[in-house]
């Protein structure tokens, strides 16, 4: 073993020694960040699937992309025919292509109908070429498709459908034909970006990678990148890569935030929402409308006609068990769950309280409704 080794194999000895020793409620750098230009690519393609049992498309592209196979194959149908296809339908083809991927290993593929199919169920695929965002072709995919869903139809057109059938898998479906080319080897520096930008985190994880590699191996670019010095040697790097990326380091809290979703009624807040005081009351406002028709009958000497008369009767409840609830300054989360659940607030009513709180300035977090 040469002292270039030798050097190397110790300093990654005491790099493992240091790792032990790391507090066990940390989180790893490779948990909370990337390395830039290490990344997967979005591949797409566009092709048929065959052996249907009668429930492929009739859209016009699917028999003209039908004719053009035959013609590659040499076979020429007469102008103005109509395949009839039932067994067919066009199908767009995606798959994602992991970072370091080599020609010849497999990926999987996602399968969706383009047409009106009405199952991809028993289907194949035939042999799809997958592009890039750059135009070249990157993979190849064939293969028998796995489809989730089902559906049946009865004759008197009532039909049953689970999950979704025009859309199915190809596990390892696709063989890799070309790689892309990655900065990794490239510089003598790499940079991190965390997952979610935050100065304290930058500034911890740049500690922590100075605090075993030395003094200005890593430098925080913003709330966002690290650049960290890495070694020219491909081999040396990968090494020296994975000791940093299973360094575990404090992360910094979450901006408070109480999220919303506006649909679904969900409501989502974070441990550091605080309130200062406010008081909030939660009154209900019922309006209950009847409506009524009495038939109007006239004299019998009267030249009027029977008519129905409508009759509106309206009720109004304003809550009489309308309660009020306040708050002191700093309370905790726990404390406003319990509060609201005492009341009894529905998510509606409290998606309300939540943002009138806001516009009176007694929330102190971020409110997102999406």
């Amino acid at each position: 073993m040469t002292l270039r080794r030798q050097t190397l194999a110790a300093l990654l000895i005491c790099m493992v020694a240091a790792l032990v020793s790391v507090q066990v409620h940390a989180e790893r750098i490779k948990d909370i960040s990337s390395i830039a230009g290490v990344r997967s690519n979005q591949l797409v393609g566009y092709g048929l699937v065959v052996g249907l049992d009668g429930t492929g498309d009739k859209a016009p592209f699917t028999t003209q992309t039908f004719n053009n196979m035959m013609n590659e194959f040499g076979i020429t149908l007469p102008a103005g025919t109509d395949p009839k296809l039932k067994n067919v339908a066009a199908v767009s083809v995606t798959a994602e292509l992991p970072p370091f991927a080599k020609p010849g290993q497999r990926i999987d593929i996602t399968v969706s109908s383009l047409g009106n199919a009405k199952s991809l169920r028993g289907g194949s695929l035939l042999f799809t070429p997958l592009r890039g965002a750059d135009g070249n072709v990157y993979a190849v995919g064939q293969g028998n498709l796995v489809v989730g869903g089902f559906g049946a139809e009865g004759n008197d057109g009532s039909s049953i459908k689970v999950n979704v059938p025009s859309v199915g898998r190809i596990p390892n479906g696709a063989t890799v034909e070309q790689s892309v080319p990655s900065s990794f080897g490239r510089g003598d520096s790499l940079i991190f970006n965390l997952d979610q930008p935050d100065f304290t985190t930058a500034r911890a994880l740049t500690d922590k990678i100075n605090e075993l590699m030395g003094p200005g191996t890593a430098e925080a670019l913003d709330a966002t990148s690290i650049r960290v010095s890495a070694p020219r040697d491909t081999s040396q790097r990968v090494a020296y890569m994975s000791v940093i990326e299973n360094l575990e380091v404090e992360t910094g809290k979450e901006r408070a935030k109480v999220i919303i979703n506006s649909r679904t009624g969900t409501i989502v807040m974070g441990e550091k929402v605080m309130i200062d005081p406010v008081a909030v009351t939660h009154g209900n406002l019922t309006v209950t409308i009847n409506e009524d028709f009495a038939v109007s009958q006239p004299n019998a000497l009267a030249e009027g006609q029977t008519v129905v008369v409508p009759q509106t009767n309206i009720e109004v409840d304003n809550g009489a068990d309308s309660r009020m609830f306040k708050m002191d300054r700093g309370v905790s989360l726990d404390d406003i769950v319990k509060a609201v659940n005492e009341v009894g607030v529905a998510p509606g009513d409290l998606m309300a309280i939540l943002e009138a709180m806001k516009q009176a300035g007694a929330l102190k977090a971020e409110l997102i409704v999406i």
